[in-house]
C-alpha cells in the first residue's frame, strides 16, 4: 500500500507544494482538496478558518488512510493547525513564511502574503525572532492570489502584476512568497522588479519535513498512482481545472459539494 498524502488549499496554488512533496515521494499517493467556496481564505475570519478546514479534512480523513496533512496554504496555518492536530491522530504539516532564510542572505526583505498573514501576530513575532535588525517590508494582496489562479489556467496576467508591485520597486532584494501561490507568480514577479531580486518560499523545506515525517517511505510498492483531487464547489473553470491536474497526474475533479458558509 502506498503512503497516502493528503494535501489542502483554499484554493490550486498548493499544487506549488504537491509539485516540491512529489519531487521528494514520487510514489505516493495524492490526495488534493482546495475550498472554492470560501476563496480566498485571506478574507475570512479565524473562526470560519478553523470551521470550514478542520470540516473539510475530517471528511476527507474518514473517506481515504491518510497518512499525513499537509496545510499548504499561510494564512490557513496561522490558524487552524492546533485545532486540526488535536483531533487527528496523524502528522499535521503547515506552511510558514521563509523569513528565517530570508534573513540570512538580506536585510531588504519583502514579505508577499495574503492581508490576513501579513496582519496576524504570527507574521510579526517570526520577523521578532528571526530577522531583528532586518528592514522587513510587507504586502497583502489578494489580487496576486486570484491572478495567480488565473495564470494556471492559461490568463496572462504580466501587467496587473507589475502594477500590484510597483510600491517594491528599488526598495528590496529579497522577497518572501508567503502564500502558497506565488511560486506561480515567479517569471511576473521577477519581470516587474528585476531579475536579480531573489524569491524565496517554503516548499522545499515541507517537502523535506513530510519526508521525514513518513521515514522517507513514500510507498511500498513501484506503481504510480493517479492522485484524486477535490474541491466544495462545482466551478466554471472546471475543464481549465481538469486540464492543470490531469498534468500533474490527477484524476477529474471531484465536488464535495459542501456549502459556502
Amino acid at each position: 500500500m502506498p503512503k497516502h498524502i493528503l494535501i489542502f488549499d483554499s484554493g490550486i496554488g498548493g499544487l506549488s507544494v504537491y509539485k516540491e512533496i512529489k519531487y521528494q515521494l514520487p510514489l505516493a499517493k495524492y490526495i488534493y482538496a482546495f475550498d472554492n467556496a470560501a476563496f480566498p481564505y485571506g478574507e475570512l475570519t479565524e473562526s470560519v478558518l478553523i470551521e470550514r478546514t478542520t470540516h473539510i479534512i475530517s471528511e476527507l480523513c474518514s473517506q481515504f488512510p491518510i497518512d499525513i496533512v499537509v496545510i499548504a496554504c499561510n494564512t490557513a496555518s496561522t490558524v487552524v493547525l492546533p485545532s486540526l492536530r488535536d483531533k487527528l491522530d496523524i502528522p499535521v504539516v503547515g506552511v510558514v513564511p521563509a523569513i528565517k532564510p530570508a534573513a540570512l542572505v538580506s536585510n531588504k526583505i519583502g514579505l508577499l502574503a495574503t492581508p490576513a498573514t501579513v496582519k496576524r501576530s504570527y507574521t510579526y513575532d517570526l520577523i521578532k525572532s528571526f530577522a531583528p535588525i532586518s528592514d522587513v517590508q510587507l504586502l497583502g494582496s489578494t489580487r496576486l492570489v486570484e491572478m495567480a489562479e488565473e495564470k494556471m489556467i492559461g490568463i496572462d496576467v504580466d501587467m496587473r502584476a507589475k502594477r500590484d508591485l510597483s510600491p517594491w520597486q528599488n526598495k528590496v532584494d529579497t522577497i518572501v512568497l508567503g502564500c502558497t501561490h506565488f511560486p506561480f507568480l515567479k517569471n511576473e514577479i521577477k519581470k516587474a522588479l528585476g531579475n536579480k531580486i531573489l524569491l524565496i518560499d517554503s516548499g522545499e523545506a515541507i517537502a523535506r519535513r513530510v519526508k521525514q515525517l513518513l521515514n522517507g517511505d513514500g510507498v511500498e510498492s513501484a506503481v504510480l498512482f493517479e492522485g484524486e483531487v477535490f474541491c466544495s464547489a462545482p466551478s466554471i473553470k472546471e475543464e481549465a481545472l481538469n486540464h492543470t491536474f490531469k498534468e500533474l497526474n490527477f484524476s477529474s475533479l471531484q465536488c464535495l459539494g459542501y456549502p459556502k458558509f
